[in-house]
């Protein structure tokens, strides 16, 4: 993990028509910023985080749609029992923006906490 602090320190931007997507180079190197676990494929980036009970889950998922809220970027989650998948993509533009990873990153320290 390399300048994580750099990803969470920053607010996310509006995305609107006529700003690309990040190209697959400048996404692999923000992804490498990430903690372990996430994916990149098909546009989007993913990870599955597992929790002993419904009760952690449910928690983390809350924690995520606060820090979703407070960055007007909002990912979508696929929740079981004992995990939940995140999946971030900027429908705005049709894939991966800086704000993903933004995102990401502060979903990483929530699930650190």
């Amino acid at each position: 993990m390399t300048n994580v602090c750099d990803l969470t320190d920053r607010k996310c931007k509006p995305c609107e028509g006529g700003i690309p997507p990040l190209e697959k180079e400048e996404a692999e190197k923000l992804l490498k910023q990430l903690e372990q676990g996430w994916q990149l494929a098909d546009n989007k980036i993913s990870r599955t985080f597992s929790f002993k009970n419904y009760y952690q889950t449910m928690a983390f998922v809350n924690a995520i749609a606060w820090v979703s809220h407070r960055e007007d970027h909002h990912p979508d989650m696929m929740v079981g029992y004992d995990r939940c998948r995140v999946e971030y993509m900027t429908h705005a533009i049709g894939g991966l923006s800086e704000n993903d990873f933004i995102c990401a990153a502060k979903v990483d320290i929530l699930f650190k906490s």
